[in-house]
């Protein structure tokens, strides 16, 4: 997760959403009371969170827990493999690519319905990537999916083109949500930015939004209708907690079936809790401290307040060189994961970025303190904190910690000594996410620590760093973009332009290495560890979970719905032959049909393999 726009959400009354949360339990699990009391008819799956979704409107949204709920709710064209990450046919049922490789042309489903009964066609996905091409807001999330397309038609219900500039390697990983243009059309660009999508949000997805009470829960019900076959479940709720131990009470006494993002103690514990099943998936997300290198609007005009030392990359430099990564890993993570280089995380291992010999900016604090001598800071007053050079600024930085995030916390803690030991003061302010997100944009940080959950294309991530994604105007005031940063690098923007249209593999990864390489040694961001996601379920109630990727990752927060539509009781699981004690249901299947045209299309269809392919 980075920064995006600044957000407002609107809050119900207290009376209300307690009334609400009240409803809510009635239909699930009461206090103390398993979903096995439920009635039979109806299977409820209750998941808790700890971040709140921020917005269910998808140009608006930025946390995974957001991006979790749209997956279920709607469709892409092109979907990625449980096994691998690999391009499995979504709503697009096959696609053909011209002997230029620049046409390509997607076959979309028929007979696909909207949750509102109209019909789902090729319109209303050319209309979804239109709406993103002119639009200006709504470039935000998904502008990077169509910098290369120039245009989009639909010449039939079931047929969507779309023509490039330059051949792209990106056209089978659009992770775009299809939108029904029926809805949308009505919601001009002054409207979306405010638009909140709990009212009549109609999807295509194997779940409906039934209701949401912000801060409270969302809740869906099962699309019986779904294309890909309809889930098991009936219901599917996301329940929100204040804190982590009030979830972890939660899934002990059976009140929610599924606990995200938990801290190692206890998912240590929950692994000795009878009924509970823990899981250390393989993720791709990473964690990172973050500096201001310079705030300014993507014009290039300065905005905020961050620190001016933090522009001198030899600063930056040398905290890198303060960060004992391992020790985070062990002391925070509990050796849950493993200390990280770029941004692209291990989990896609050809993409991964390794320093060479000399070059690795390792824990090591004399060399820290070398850099900042030799760079002309130093504690001329005696303070034990530096200066800059000729008697300036003293070095004491905002580092921002995030409220929601136990791991936030104790990384900044950390940091925080062991910046004092090369001279530099910290004020550690711990604050909301939505917070956080407003004082990012604007440019009023120094460092932060946040981080990003990474696609299977490395494309999304890359751009978080252009000149384009800093901050910009909007109506007189300031908007964020993705840039957390605000790094501008000329030379990185060209070989961003340069890999978004190299069809090659093993080229792009190599100029993907590059980029990774301009970024550690630029240092807008230390990059502190890639994270095992920490996850448990009430293996006592539910069954039949598919682990993406495949045997080893996490079983939900997948780039697909493959847990989702097979969850059942493990009574079902094992009448269908599968394994009582939780992954063995089959996957519902989704039929898979791909035709490429000319044979550099073949070759492309073949190789474009998203586990070795390449963030929020």
């Amino acid at each position: 997760m980075g920064a995006g726009a600044a957000r407002g959400a609107r809050r119900l009354r207290k009376a209300a959403a307690t009334v609400a949360l009240a409803a809510l339990l009635a239909l699930t699990a009461a206090p103390g009371v398993g979903a096995q009391d439920q009635p039979a008819k109806k299977l409820t799956f209750t998941v808790g969170i700890i971040n709140d979704v921020d917005s269910l409107n998808p140009f608006i949204g930025i946390l995974a827990e957001s991006y979790e709920v749209w997956g279920v709710m709607y469709d892409q064209l092109v979907g990625y493999s449980q096994k691998d990450f690999s391009p499995v046919p979504q709503l697009a049922e096959s696609w053909q690519v011209s002997d230029d490789e620049l046409t390509w042309t997607y076959k979309i489903r028929q007979g696909v319905k909207w949750s509102d009964g109209q019909p789902l066609t090729a319109k209303d996905a050319a209309y979804t990537f239109n709406r993103i091409l002119k639009g200006t807001f709504e470039q935000t999330n998904f502008g990077n999916y169509v910098a290369n397309i120039k245009d989009v038609t639909a010449p039939d219900d079931t047929t969507l083109v779309m023509t490039t500039k330059k051949p792209s390697p990106t056209m089978l990983r659009l992770a775009v949500p299809i939108l029904p243009e029926h809805i949308w059309k009505n919601i001009d660009e002054k409207k979306v930015s405010t638009f909140d999508n709990e009212k009549n949000a109609v999807g295509s997805g194997p779940f409906v939004l039934a209701e949401r009470s912000t801060g409270q829960f969302v809740r869906l019900t099962a699309n019986k209708s779904y294309w890909g076959g309809p889930p098991k479940l009936d219901e599917l709720v996301y329940r929100v907690f204040n804190n982590a131990d009030a979830m972890i009470q939660a899934i002990k006494k059976g009140e929610i079936d599924f606990a995200d993002g938990l801290d190692p103690a206890p998912f240590n514990a929950l692994k000795n809790t009878p009924g509970v099943t823990a899981v250390a998936g393989d993720y791709s997300g990473f964690d990172e401290l973050a500096f201001n290198t310079g705030a300014a609007l993507d014009s290039g005009e300065p905005i905020g307040d961050g620190h001016p030392a933090l522009k001198d990359k030899r600063v930056r430099q040398a905290i890198a060189h303060a960060v004992d990564k391992q020790a985070l890993v062990q002391r925070v993570l509990g050796g849950y994961g493993s200390p990280a280089t770029g941004i692209i995380p291990s989990l896609y291992a050809n993409l991964t970025f390794q320093p060479g010999d000399g070059e690795a900016l390792n824990f090591d604090l004399a060399e820290a303190n070398r850099l900042l001598d030799e760079a002309g800071y130093k504690d001329s007053d005696g303070d034990k904190v530096r200066e800059m050079p000729n008697g300036g600024r003293p070095l004491r930085f905002r580092l921002f910690a995030r409220q929601e995030s136990n791991t936030s916390q104790q990384s900044v803690q950390f940091m925080k000594g062991w910046l004092r030991d090369i001279g530099i003061a910290t004020d550690v302010k711990v604050v909301e996410e939505n917070r956080l997100t407003e004082i990012i944009g604007q440019g009023e940080y120094d460092m932060f620590e946040w981080g990003w959950v990474v696609e299977p294309d490395p494309d999304y991530q890359l751009s978080t760093f252009t000149c384009a994604s800093r901050s910009y105007k909007s109506g007189g005031d300031v908007t964020a973009n993705l840039s957390d940063s605000f790094y501008c690098n000329p030379a990185y923007d060209k070989l961003y332009d340069q890999q978004k249209i190299t069809i090659d593999p093993a080229k792009r990864a190599e100029i993907v290495k590059q980029m990774q390489k301009m970024l550690y040694d630029d240092a807008p961001y230390v990059v502190t560890f890639y994270y095992d996601e920490l996850q448990a379920y009430r293996s006592d109630r539910f069954a039949g979970f598919q682990p993406q990727p495949d045997p080893n990752g996490v079983v939900l927060f997948q780039y697909g719905t493959y847990s989702y539509r097979n969850i059942t009781t493990p009574q079902a699981a094992a009448a269908s032959g599968g394994d009582e004690g939780g992954s063995g249901v089959p996957v519902v299947p989704i039929a898979v049909g791909v035709a490429v045209l000319g044979g550099a299309g073949v070759l492309l269809a073949l190789r474009r393999r998203s586990t070795q392919d390449e963030r929020e």
